[in-house]
């Protein structure tokens, strides 16, 4: 049985910093979230957990916390319990089942919430799909980079694609996608088990909602991959990473066409000439 390290983050009450700290653990490989009022609780495994590197981050962000080791837990439940909808103006809504329907919405999502979910990314979920909004998928081949639960290729494939590729490197990830892709509907996506964006493909839009370190790293590699005229929409990022978000967007050879901002995270629309 895996052994956890407990980090208990005092002081949580600020939004902002709460769902900073959750987006930095989740880089870490935190295996769920436990709100307390204003106390923050994250799990990870003890063999990934690095003291030194958390250490910083907290003292960077000005948060306490106390750390303990515990045994496996049922983590799904943990997720479940925390789980709240995401719905974004009268467009769309992601739900669970256990969630009343959302009838306001022209989209509606229903998902198996599980530990590649987080309350830390509904700001750039929120914001992704907003940008998904302004966009034509009829008949358009899309690419979801880093696809979690699968969300997004969902909505895609309702907005009318006709050909979409998810990839994720997480088990949870891969397993959890392919089951809300069953409980929608969807028949036109492909999930892959992946660590890097390569393949032999062009798509008309790109999907990544993931992280600035990893957009920085494949940032080239996604642009090879946009057809001419093509749109790529990246997010999981905070304000202080747009100025080097947009410098690789450059250096890629595609062109930064908006920014939109929601708390501290920001959503970027790139596109290809």
């Amino acid at each position: 049985m895996a052994e956890y390290i407990e980090i208990a983050l005092k002081g949580m009450d600020e939004v902002i910093k709460k769902e900073t700290m959750i987006a930095l653990l989740s880089e870490m490989g935190s295996n769920g979230f436990e709100e307390e009022g204003d106390e923050l609780k994250a799990y990870v495994e003890k063999d990934t957990f690095d003291a030194a590197w958390f250490k910083t981050v907290a003292e960077e962000n000005g948060v306490s916390y106390s750390l303990s080791e515990i045994q496996d837990q049922n983590w799904n439940s943990i997720w479940e319990s925390q789980f709240e909808p995401v719905v974004v103006d009268e467009f769309a809504a992601i739900r669970a089942s256990f969630h009343a329907p959302i009838t306001s919405v022209k989209y509606e999502i229903v998902i198996t919430p599980k530990m590649s979910f987080g309350t830390g990314h509904h700001a750039t979920t929120y914001m992704m799909m907003q940008e998904m909004a302004k966009l034509d998928f009829t008949n358009k081949e899309v690419f979801d980079f880093g696809t979690g639960t699968g969300i997004l290729a969902v909505l895609a494939e309702k907005m009318g694609a006709r050909e979409l590729l998810g990839i994720d490197n997480d088990d949870w990830s891969i397993e959890n996608a392919k089951e809300n892709l069953a409980a929608n509907g969807c028949t036109k996506i492909e999930i892959e088990k992946k660590d890097h964006p390569a393949t032999e493909k062009l798509f008309d839009i790109i999907l990544a909602n993931i992280n600035k370190h990893i957009l920085l790293a494949y940032m080239k590699d996604l642009a090879v991959q946009l057809k001419k005229g093509g749109i790529i929409l990246l997010s999981g990022l905070l304000e202080e990473d747009e100025t080097d978000i947009k410098e690789a967007i450059v250096k890629a050879g595609i062109t930064h066409m908006e920014t939109v901002k929601r708390e501290k995270w920001i959503c970027m629309r790139a596109g290809s000439n």
